[in-house]
């Protein structure tokens, strides 16, 4: 019986090894990292073109030369936890990758920056703002085959997105 036992054993270690090392490698493999586009190929720069909000206050007009106005849009990916909301002016493409399209973002100048009230972090060990920004705006439809904007936010792992939609009022 003892030779059967340590047989069992010198395959069991190893598969411990094996799964914790592949536990450590997935551990940090959340949503964003797996992501794959919403699949959408079919939308327009002049149905990307227009205003666009969020519950937050956020506006984006996106010209149909190519031009941008910003107001108080956030940073995205772990530059969000930051609390800037940077106002400017910029430029946007729509581009179409193998997961979907996606709105290229660039703030070129920047005229006003503004905390998010809920950022954790304090003036005096916030990074400088930055004086050009790029995001990228996944392109999705919702229900009603209307477009809505969208990227991660924070911890990948927990996969947030900041959403932008249509502007609904004047």
């Amino acid at each position: 019986m003892t030779g059967i036992s340590r047989g069992r054993g010198r395959v069991v270690a190893p598969m411990a090894g094996l799964v914790a090392v592949l536990a450590a490698l997935t551990a940090c493999a959340g949503p964003f990292q797996y992501y794959e586009g919403t699949g959408v190929h079919d939308a327009t720069a002049a149905e990307v073109a227009g205003h666009w909000e969020n519950v937050e206050g956020t506006r984006v007009v996106l010209h149909e030369g190519g031009t941008a106005l910003l107001e108080k849009l956030d940073e995205q990916d772990f530059a969000f936890e930051d609390g800037r909301r940077l106002s400017g002016t910029g430029t946007w493409q729509l581009t179409d990758e193998e997961g979907g399209q996606v709105v290229r973002l660039a703030l070129t100048a920047r005229t006003r920056v503004e905390s998010r009230s809920s950022a954790a972090t304090t003036a005096a060990s916030a990074p400088e703002p930055p004086s050009a920004y790029t995001w990228s705006f996944h392109v999705d439809r919702d229900r009603h085959d209307g477009l809505r904007l969208f990227f991660f936010y924070g911890d990948p792992d927990l996969g947030n997105t900041y959403v932008m939609t249509r502007e609904t009022g004047p």
